[in-house]
């Protein structure tokens, strides 16, 4: 395998955290919590930009992963978590309890695909299909957070 092969399953399995046997996209959202972190302490307008660019990097080395693999959306691919936790948890307050509430939300929204994160998952394939579900159920664990925090 050549570099250009291994960076980009370098970087679709989030570091090689996803070529963990068990539970890689866990491990995943895992590694996904640095990166809201740095979402955290930047402005809104660069924490966009870093968001938006991260997208369409973990779009591109997911395809890419997947045809290097010659393998239909492979469970070790979790740059596509990364990028769910990341829209999960953005612009809202980092700290422990919006981090644990979003992850678990986050988790059981990746892990049961309701309408229209399994919907998202079947119609669409290559890269945008392996990040947008996960990137879907960000979005609605981003909007049952604000939600459930302003209910007081």
């Amino acid at each position: 395998m050549n570099f250009r092969k291994k960076s980009v399953i370098f970087l679709a399995t989030g570091c090689y955290v996803g070529n963990i046997p068990f539970a890689p996209g866990l491990f995943g959202t895992i590694v996904g919590i640095l990166p809201c972190f740095i979402l955290s302490i930047i402005d809104l307008p660069a924490a966009i930009l870093f968001t938006v660019i991260f997208l369409f990097i973990a779009v591109w080395s997911a395809g890419e992963a997947e045809k290097i693999m010659d393998k239909k959306d492979p469970g070790c691919i979790v740059i596509d978590e990364i990028a769910g936790i990341m829209v999960a948890l953005f612009a809202l307050p980092f700290n422990i309890i919006y981090i644990v509430a979003g992850f678990v939300i986050f988790r059981l929204l990746d892990v049961f695909k309701p309408f229209p994160i399994g919907f998202l998952e079947k119609k669409i394939s290559g890269g945008p299909g392996i990040v947008l579900d996960d990137v879907a159920a960000g979005i609605i664990t981003n909007i049952i957070l604000r939600a459930a925090f302003l209910i007081k």
